[in-house]
């Protein structure tokens, strides 16, 4: 829950939250390079296929524990604590029209196209980036989980304006990271939301 008071305690629970929610949110979307790398793994026989795709995985969720740290930081700025009730108009008007607003033009950025390409490339991936050895496969991780971050942290910006912890809004974005990652459609998807995200912004500015 927010507070004024940001001691220790809530700030551990809020990290933890946040960690809690990236997990949740990212690691389905990655399970395509995941379940292929293991598969790859056990048809060499590689006797730590499993240690190797536990590497993998830590090193992708270390990416998302990293922009937990950044957003836990920014929930408990002073900034975000002026403003903790999303549903006052001024609020409303300088937070969420302006977070749709940017967020709707990353979506349409040659940078969101490059990242969200490697995203929906795993096996491409794979052969460009493959090395030996558990801490390899934790680096492996680790990269795809910056292309993945750059691909994402827009979308994951947008729980600030929706409610952090808003069951709705987070089913709504893991759902809508998926499908830009795993749909055929998913490229086409990316441009249609920020297209989407700058329309609702721009009525969200003019209502309120």
């Amino acid at each position: 829950m927010m507070t004024a008071d940001w001691d220790a305690p809530h700030l551990l629970l809020l990290f933890a939250m946040w960690i809690a929610m990236m997990t949740a949110m990212m690691l389905p979307s990655a399970s395509p390079l995941l379940l292929l790398y293991a598969a790859a793994l056990r048809a060499r026989g590689d006797a730590a296929a499993g240690r190797k795709a536990y590497a993998m995985a830590a090193g992708y969720l270390l990416v998302w524990v990293l922009f937990s740290v950044a957003a836990t930081a920014a929930a408990a700025s002073p900034l975000h604590r002026a403003h903790p009730d999303s549903d006052v108009g001024a609020c409303i008007r300088t937070g969420r029209s302006g977070a749709g607003g940017h967020r709707g033009v990353y979506q349409l950025t040659p940078l969101k196209r490059s990242c969200l390409t490697v995203c929906r490339s795993p096996l491409s991936y794979l052969v460009q980036h493959w090395g030996p050895g558990t801490y390899a496969a934790f680096r492996l991780g680790a990269r795809h989980g910056t292309y993945c971050l750059g691909c994402c942290w827009a979308l994951m910006l947008l729980l600030f304006a929706g409610g952090v912890m808003n069951l709705a809004v987070i089913a709504g974005l893991t759902l809508w990271v998926l499908i830009e990652k795993v749909a055929p459609f998913g490229e086409r998807t990316a441009k249609i939301s920020g297209v989407a995200l700058l329309a609702v912004a721009a009525w969200v500015f003019a209502v309120y």
